[in-house]
């Protein structure tokens, strides 16, 4: 993305990004499609934060999957695009079948008057960067690995609803969270921030310290299956409806099963001093 964005500075044009929904894999195999680290929304504002100028989105259905691949570069990319320069990642294919390959794309390009540069995969400790490792280190609650991945905190969206009000009783009012995102962290409780994503009070953009607890309430044994409750530390409100991201950067300790609400409470209080004083230190 870096690459894309400067040389449309230097040659004075625009960095597009062309991409599908939904995911190919969900259309063609949906049992084996991955689950998304990202919503589309958080995608696209992904893109506007790095300075991309134009996002293309490709809705991706049966139909279009038959598209041949040469078809697909002459009228989805040249014509429709009019590339001067385009950069793919070294694993990319494309059209019918997956049939497009680097060779194809790297011949047709110069013959319709644009050059292509593959990308080569991006490595940390000598391994591959991509969105099944990532995955896998959020499976095991690992997200400060996850954010040396990502370049950022894992962000999970999500609608503020009305839930059973445990965590006011003890002190403690929590935001249901009912998740956007198709991924949420191993259970456990996390340290983060929560960041409103549309107008209202606190406005849009504004961020408030959190201690988000992710998982099954062994506790009061709800059997509501895997849920994110986010308690924003110091901050008081109506917040059913609003959506909001809730970040997760450090894990603060497993979920367990405590003797009572006075035991989760106090264990609550030691949470939110833990996680007030790392998120002020960083």
């Amino acid at each position: 993305m870096r690459t894309v964005l400067a040389r449309a500075r230097d040659l004075g044009g625009e960095a597009v990004v062309y991409t599908f929904d939904p995911h190919p894999r969900k259309v063609l195999h949906p049992d084996r499609a991955p689950q998304l680290l990202t919503t589309l929304d958080q995608k696209l504002e992904l893109l506007e934060e790095m300075g991309v100028d134009v996002a293309i989105v490709e809705p991706f259905d049966r139909e279009f999957a038959e598209i041949e691949p040469e078809t697909f570069v002459r009228e989805y990319i040249h014509q429709r695009i009019r590339p001067m320069e385009v950069y793919v990642g070294y694993d990319f294919h494309f059209g019918r079948d997956r049939e497009g390959s680097m060779r194809l794309l790297t011949e047709m390009g110069p013959r319709l008057g644009f050059s292509v540069t593959i990308i080569p995969e991006v490595t940390i400790d000598g391994r591959d960067v991509n969105s099944t490792r990532i995955r896998e280190l959020l499976g095991q609650g690992d997200v400060q690995e996850t954010q040396r991945l990502l370049g950022r905190p894992f962000r999970s969206r999500g609608i503020v609803i009305e839930g059973r009000k445990r965590g006011r009783t003890l002190g403690f009012p929590t935001a249901n969270v009912s998740p956007l995102n198709e991924v949420l962290p191993e259970a456990g409780v996390y340290a983060g921030w929560t960041r409103f994503v549309d107008d209202g009070q606190p406005p849009r953009g504004a961020e408030v310290p959190t201690v988000t607890n992710v998982g099954l309430r062994p506790t009061f044994d709800d059997h509501m299956g895997l849920v994110a409750e986010a308690h924003l530390i110091d901050f008081t409100g109506d917040l059913y409806g609003r959506r909001i991201d809730v970040s997760f950067e450090r894990r603060l300790r497993s979920e367990r099963r405590f003797d009572g609400p006075e035991a989760l409470k106090e264990q609550i209080a030691k949470d939110v001093a833990e996680a007030r004083r790392w998120l002020r230190s960083q």
